[in-house]
């Protein structure tokens, strides 16, 4: 019988259980670049519109977007980030700079970079530790439960 990891102690193993699909984090970056409608995120991402369906059902179950109906004849709806979606975008763009370095594109020239729309420049993310200021990555950790 196979393991129920959104029952787990650890957070990183519950996130998982929602956000451990490609499909959920490719949704997520299209709606912070301003994506909300269905046919948006179809076109953008080539996905099958059952899958589509699915994934953004999830996300909506999860609070990651809110559905609300734009359009009553013929009735349509959009899906926007919630709270808990927008705090996903760190996630997001630390995923993309370990992507960049350690999965490069045959082409580098063409590979998608994300651009401070006020300043225009590239974005470079690092995590650091709010208490330390420690950049993650750069001490030992280790596990803890209570």
């Amino acid at each position: 019988m196979a393991k129920n990891i959104s029952l787990e102690v650890c957070p990183i193993a519950r996130s998982l259980s929602v956000l451990g699909d490609a499909w959920s984090m490719l949704i997520l970056r299209d709606a912070h670049a301003g994506f909300t409608r269905f046919d948006q995120f179809r076109k953008s991402l080539g996905i099958a519109p059952t899958m589509l369906t699915k994934r953004l059902a999830v996300l909506v179950e999860e609070n990651l977007l809110e559905k609300r109906q734009y359009s009553e004849h013929p009735p349509r709806e959009e899906y926007l980030l919630t709270q808990a979606g927008k705090d996903f975008l760190p996630v997001l763009f630390v995923i993309g700079a370990w992507g960049r370095k350690h999965k490069p594109y045959e082409h580098p020239e063409e590979m998608v970079t994300f651009i401070d729309a006020e300043n225009g420049t590239e974005i470079n993310p690092i995590v650091i530790d709010q208490v330390t200021g420690a950049a993650i990555g750069t001490r030992a950790i280790r596990q803890q439960t209570p």
